[in-house]
């Protein structure tokens, strides 16, 4: 089995992460390094913000009284906690930042296809946010992330149109996004890199693109109709004007689930990447691999219904729509069967990434498995609407996402910022995240089978210990988050200075020096062999 080979000097040593050019060199920058780094900057400021609104949740939850806020202000709260860990962190976390810095690299590239188009993506996304962040200034919005008319379109009395205005606006920096990676994708490969030479990052954020130009524009224009209703009184959704509020869940969960493999196939993503790294392994079943993450992707819009099973649709509909939901799951369990077949006698070494690659595992697969619950018709008509549904999609976004978000950064940081964090401290990290989440979100799968249902603040006090516990977790969990910011902080001033391979991973972009130079390549490079070799016999990918 060969190895890919690089024909092509080392590019100039230029940092670009110099900013003695100033703020107008970052603000009119089309380099895609640049504005990956601008997005982790943006995507970490809404991340904690989101989980200020997540602290209160969990204090108010703590007795079961309420005794912190009123039960207007606990809308507000778990709605502006949703909206902008969703669209302005989950979302755009790993395309965004991970998927801008690394597709090129990954592929052979100089850069994206469009890159002031890459540039306008993150002023959209600012933009959407900045009207979201006024809508919280403002005092928030109560309609739930989900948005459920007719109470969004005619009857609440918050900041409804201020926050569809910032969801609708970002909506477009993802369509951009999603289109510069399949743009680049298939027209910017470097000679050699035919289809099955792609890392599976880049499969996987294929995959994700189609699901971001498909499915963006249903919630764009399900948004828009809110607003027309909210504002000009046109019934659409509100059945005293003659709509029908089922249209809007439709149009809703039609984007809204396949939007929930936005946020975790790029994260499967990074972690066929760590992986196959840290077991020092060929991945077991490539094809099978970037075949699931397609297969993944057009699956992902036939489920929606199964988020209507009590909403009163046919029930021939719900046996379809949970047989379909059973279905999606086969291309996932792929995946995690695929990974444990590469970790099988791998040498495997337990550095930070890997760590967290583990912890995606677990945490997913438990995710997963709730979801053929919710899945089951006579399952969700007991646990719809409880705590049992918020624990399921944690475990997939927080326990998925994240865990994967955090990997990712922890194994490209060298890369990106030519700077090493302290392993120490990265490893307690990612136990510390661990062990908090679980304690957080296992008592609530208890807490939603004995039927508390979500979004209530006001719980019988045979709840409060399962509550106490899960606001411990909570705890443990936000401390866990806030060690790696600081250690990824120190590094940038006192770290090493990083080897330009430190985990002797394969692919084209630690081939180039760490950080990257501006234009990444002098010379495009010339691709010979298999990705993922790290057989005995293989040198490594090397430079002539």
């Amino acid at each position: 089995m060969s190895t890919p080979v690089v024909e092509s000097p080392r590019a100039s040593r230029v940092n670009y992460l110099n900013v003695s050019y100033g703020i107008r060199s970052w603000l009119f920058t089309t380099d895609h390094k640049r504005i990956a780094l601008l997005y982790l900057v943006s995507v970490t400021l809404f991340f904690f913000l989101g989980g200020f609104f997540a602290v209160l949740i969990r204090l108010e939850l703590m007795t079961p009284p309420g005794d912190l806020v009123q039960s207007e202000t606990y809308n507000r709260l778990f709605t502006m906690h949703g909206v902008i860990m969703i669209f302005f962190f989950l979302i755009p976390a790993i395309p965004a930042v991970l998927g801008n810095f690394l597709v090129p690299l990954m592929i052979g590239a100089r850069d994206l296809a469009f890159p002031r188009l890459n540039l306008l993506s993150w002023y959209i996304y600012t933009l959407g946010g900045l009207f979201t962040l006024a809508a919280t200034l403002f005092g928030g919005v109560d309609t739930g992330w989900t948005f459920y008319t007719p109470y969004s379109s005619t009857y609440s009395n918050s900041n409804v149109m201020l926050t569809a205005v910032g969801i609708f606006i970002t909506g477009f920096s993802s369509i951009l996004t999603g289109l510069n990676f399949l743009v680049t994708i298939h027209k910017m490969r470097a000679p050699g890199m035919v289809w099955f030479r792609l890392p599976l990052f880049i499969w996987a954020h294929y995959a994700t693109s189609l699901i971001m130009i498909l499915g963006t524009p249903v919630v764009a224009i399900a948004i828009l109709l809110v607003g027309l209703e909210r504002l000009f009184h046109i019934g659409i959704f509100d059945p005293k004007l003659g709509g029908d509020p089922l249209l809007f869940q439709h149009l809703f969960w039609f984007y809204s689930h396949p939007a929930v493999y936005i946020m975790i196939l790029p994260a499967m993503g990074v972690i066929n990447e760590l992986i196959t790294c840290f077991s020092r392994r060929r991945i077991f079943g490539y094809s099978f691999i970037a075949f699931s993450s397609i297969a993944i992707a057009t699956l992902g819009f036939l489920v929606w219904g199964h988020h209507m099973f009590t909403s009163g649709q046919s029930v021939y509909a719900g046996m379809v729509f949970s047989v379909l939901s059973m279905l999606v799951a086969i291309p996932s369990a792929v995946k995690v069967f695929n990974w444990t077949a590469t970790l099988y006698k791998g040498s495997v070494s337990y550095q930070a990434p890997m760590l967290y690659a583990l912890g995606f595992i677990g945490l997913f697969t438990i995710g997963g498995l709730t979801g053929i619950f919710l899945a089951t018709l006579a399952v969700d008509v007991h646990v719809h609407d409880t705590y049992f549904v918020v624990a399921h999609f944690h475990y997939i976004m927080v326990g998925g996402t994240i865990m994967a978000y955090l990997g990712g950064l922890h194994y490209w940081w060298p890369k990106m910022t030519g700077k090493v964090y302290p392993e120490g401290w990265a490893r307690f990290a990612a136990l510390v995240i661990f062990v908090g989440f679980n304690l957080t979100f296992l008592p609530q799968f208890v807490l939603g089978y004995l039927g508390m249902p979500r979004r209530y603040h006001v719980y019988p006090e045979e709840f409060q210990v399962l509550n106490v516990m899960s606001s411990a977790g909570a705890s443990i969990l936000g401390v866990g988050y806030l060690i790696p910011m600081i250690y990824f902080i120190w590094s940038l001033r006192y770290g090493p200075k990083a080897p330009e391979n430190p985990w002797g991973a394969k692919g084209l972009e630690w081939l180039v020096p760490s950080p990257p130079p501006p234009h990444n390549f002098d010379v495009t490079p010339v691709v010979t062999g298999e990705p993922y070799d790290y057989s005995p016999k293989s040198e490594g990918a090397h430079v002539r």
